[in-house]
């Protein structure tokens, strides 16, 4: 592995289906405005209820990437 910098940014997937499809929204939105995704860090994961019932998935995730 080459010697590289990385910087990391924390953001918040969410998803009705599962925590794995929150955390490949968090991972494609990101990729939107952020270039050179490396790797991904999971540090949360939560649920929100609704109705006794699991609504929906969140995840904190730290997205890291190499400056140009």
């Amino acid at each position: 592995m080459s010697a590289h910098v990385y910087k990391k940014i924390e953001i918040v997937g969410s998803s009705a289906t599962s925590i794995e499809e929150a955390i490949n929204n968090a991972v494609a939105k990101a990729a939107e405005s952020v270039r050179n995704i490396r790797w991904v860090e999971v540090m949360e994961t939560r649920c929100h209820v609704e109705d006794q019932k699991v609504a929906y998935f969140q995840v904190t995730c730290k997205i890291g990437f190499t400056l140009d």
